[in-house]
């Protein structure tokens, strides 16, 4: 099958499927006398697998190891609940961070006053505290901060 129908199949965009090959994730399929990728139902199973460990937050040098270890057929099981533990406790970590980085905002936001005075607790945090120069903008915009 060709990349669109591969990537229908697969749940993989066909441009991530261009990228993982070309960090070499994945090899490059045969390809048709007209020079088109041409996927086999093993490289499509391939693809899900990627996608599925893309959706759990695997990076793609982790990625790399799980295919390694789906091809080992003589791994133990333990190697690779060993590596999936691994990332399920830099994934606690991360969303430790991301709470942390989230109440420091809802704090900053509940002592800014939100009206029209240009005193900003929030601006003033970020500025590390210190009265700097704002940068210019580099083009004015009509939309308003955050309005969506």
């Amino acid at each position: 099958m060709n990349i669109g129908q591969a990537a229908s199949a697969s749940g993989v965009s066909a441009k991530m499927i261009r990228y993982y090959e070309q960090v070499g994730l994945i090899a490059s399929p045969a390809r048709t006398e007209a020079g088109y990728r041409d996927y086999s139902p093993d490289e499509v199973h391939m693809l899900r697998f990627i996608r599925r460990a893309r959706d759990l937050g695997f990076s793609v040098e982790q990625m790399t190891n799980l295919l390694a270890l789906w091809s080992d057929r003589s791994r133990a099981s333990s190697d690779v609940k060993r590596f999936a533990m691994a990332h399920v406790v830099e994934l606690e970590r991360k969303m430790r961070e991301l709470r942390a980085m989230a109440d420091t905002l809802r704090h900053l936001a509940k002592t800014c006053h939100g009206d029209e005075r240009p005193n900003c607790p929030i601006i003033e945090e970020l500025s590390s505290g210190h009265e700097a120069v704002p940068p210019k903008p580099k083009r004015a915009s009509s939309r308003r901060y955050g309005a969506h």
